[in-house]
């Protein structure tokens, strides 16, 4: 190789590098300071220039939207290694949740208030999500596991509440898990309580998403 061509790659390898040490010290400054977080204190923690950071995110909102591609990232990397696992689909959903409460800090999306992304690459992330969730209630339903009148956005509403702790609440951890057990165990069961309807469906989220999301991709009007 041509040294050149080495020079050429080790600047993409220090941006990328750089990039994930950005993404990180957000989600950890941004969960001890909240979201409005000095982005100064952002670039120290990762251990870069405040020059650095903007050549990457021109504002606050560049960063967010970022962290929620990432979060697309590996929810979508969850369900792919789920969507591979035998077991029941019920089995498969309560695994998706846990995952979904041990990543729960990487998780900057709309639902946990991050401003909504409406570009063609997030839109397609949640269409993914909600396709391949779909995916583990039908097989729920084909193998008799799950009962319940239940669909993906029910799934995504529920794993966005778990992933949220209680400021003041006694042992997160133990809480979520006694509610992923109770959700798991509502979905074997068909009735004795009518569920409310209409549903909620991915066509609903994302209308309202794009409602609150300004010029149609998460930037303010």
């Amino acid at each position: 190789m041509s040294e050149s061509g080495r020079a050429r790659r080790r600047p993409r390898r220090d941006a990328e590098a750089n990039r994930e040490r950005l993404l990180a010290a957000a989600v950890t400054a941004m969960l001890r300071e909240g979201r409005d977080v000095p982005l100064a204190t952002i670039a120290a923690e990762a251990g870069v220039g405040i020059g650095t950071l903007y050549r990457r995110y021109a504002d606050r909102q560049a960063l967010l939207h970022d962290l929620e591609h990432r979060a697309y990232g590996l929810l979508v990397g969850i369900l792919e290694e789920i969507d591979g696992q035998p077991g029941t689909g019920r089995e498969a959903v309560g695994e998706y949740l846990a995952r979904c409460f041990a990543v729960g800090d990487q998780l900057v999306l709309p639902l946990h208030g991050a401003p909504p992304l409406m570009t063609p690459e997030a839109v397609r992330a949640r269409r993914t999500i909600n396709r391949r969730l779909d995916g583990l209630l039908a097989r729920g339903r084909a193998d008799g596991s799950i009962r319940a009148d239940v669909n993906a956005t029910d799934v995504i509403v529920f794993a966005a509440l778990i992933t949220q702790p209680l400021s003041y609440g006694p042992d997160w951890p133990r809480m979520v898990r006694r509610q992923i057990a109770l959700f798991l165990n509502s979905l074997a069961v068909d009735g004795p309580l009518d569920v409310p309807g209409p549903p909620i469906e991915q066509g609903d989220i994302e209308g309202a998403f794009a409602l609150n999301a300004g010029d149609g991709r998460g930037n303010p009007t």
